[in-house]
């Protein structure tokens, strides 16, 4: 056996990520149910570990990532750490979450064996940077995808920007804005997931033992979700959402004789006006990049400048630490949006821009 194809030694688990051998199948298990799973730096870099000791390992062929705990897959990062970053470090340790999450991302896109994300329940955030970049996504009748970052007055990150900006018509661009999840047909048409299964077919594939395993019950145990909402909408998505300019959107949104669109304006309307222009500029500057990668750099950049913005800490604190869901955004109104500002989100990250070396 060549030493490239030798047995690596497993990472070590911890008490939020199992990591283990299943005969050819390397499995990471989120064991973190308590906080929906939600990532900490510590388990981005055990994910990340297991994944680099596998990519080279031969007795390996393919790597299953799932999580514990009734209620879903992964809420999204720890976003009170980034507050608390935000006041403690000037932001040194959220920069360093993110430097090495979206790293994390870019190595379950680009990785070299087939990896396979089961996906219940809630996955949210930085829970679609974990799941929706792999090969072969599954998901659940209770599924629910969400990139819910506008609600507290940042943006989409962990390269959801990529995904929604290839989405079929403006659909993504609606879910971007709005941060309001969708169940497992919306999913499917979004590109966002492949194969939709019953929670004891997911159990299976948790528990198998090599990638042909595993390919039979993806090929053959897929079943179709009860029908989703967001066919039925895009004409009216797409008739709206066009353009490069928030208060264009919400204007046709008002205007709009479709009796769903009015209340979608009600609901852009309660969030941090510059996060949402933010947003729409970074999903039409992401249809417009390279690859995943580049979608990251921007991300980062994104984030990183966030950290100085009063809406980022405004919305966290009104969602996450005193749960008055009542922000005080500045700017208040989609009409006093600063263009500087909403520039300098996409100008290179303080310290130094994202790297893949």
């Amino acid at each position: 056996m060549s030493e490239s194809s030798a047995t690596t030694p497993l990472p070590e688990s911890t008490p939020d990520v199992r990591v283990a051998r299943q005969g050819r199948a390397g499995r990471i298990t989120l064991t973190r149910p308590q906080a929906i799973n939600a990532l900490t730096g510590p388990m981005v870099a055990t994910i990340s570990a297991a994944l680099t000791g596998w990519a080279a390992d031969d007795s390996i062929d393919c790597v299953l990532i799932d999580a514990e705990g009734p209620r879903g897959f992964c809420a999204g990062g720890d976003i009170k750490s980034v507050a608390i970053s935000a006041q403690s470090d000037g932001g040194a340790s959220a920069q360093g979450l993110w430097w090495h999450e979206y790293r994390m991302n870019a190595q379950i896109a680009e990785y070299p064996k087939p990896v396979v994300t089961l996906m219940h329940g809630i996955t949210f955030g930085g829970g679609v940077g974990l799941g929706c970049h792999a090969a072969h996504r599954v998901i659940t009748p209770d599924t629910r995808i969400a990139m819910p970052e506008t609600i507290i007055g940042l943006s989409p990150d962990v390269g959801g920007t990529w995904l929604l900006a290839h989405a079929p018509g403006e659909l993504g661009t609606h879910l971007a804005l709005t941060g309001l999840p969708i169940g497992p047909a919306d999913a499917l048409l979004l590109g966002l997931a492949d194969v939709h299964t019953s929670p004891e077919i997911l159990a299976d594939m948790a528990t198998a033992t090599s990638w042909p395993a595993v390919q039979d019950l993806l090929t053959t145990k897929g079943t179709t979700p009860e029908g989703g909402q967001l066919a039925a909408d895009r004409e009216w998505i797409d008739r709206c959402y066009a353009g490069e300019d928030v208060a264009t959107v919400i204007d046709r949104l008002q205007a709009d004789p479709h009796p769903a669109a009015a209340p979608i304006a009600q609901v852009l309307l309660t969030r941090s006006p510059t996060a949402l222009q933010i947003t729409l500029t970074a999903i039409r500057r992401s249809a417009g990049l390279g690859n995943l990668r580049q979608t990251l750099i921007q991300d980062y950049r994104i984030m990183s400048h966030s950290l100085s913005r009063e809406d980022s800490r405004e919305g966290i604190r009104a969602q996450v630490i005193d749960k008055d869901r009542k922000p005080r955004w500045n700017p208040a109104r989609i009409a006093d949006i600063d263009p500087t500002v909403v520039a300098r989100a996409f100008t290179p990250a303080p310290g130094g821009d994202l790297t893949f070396d």
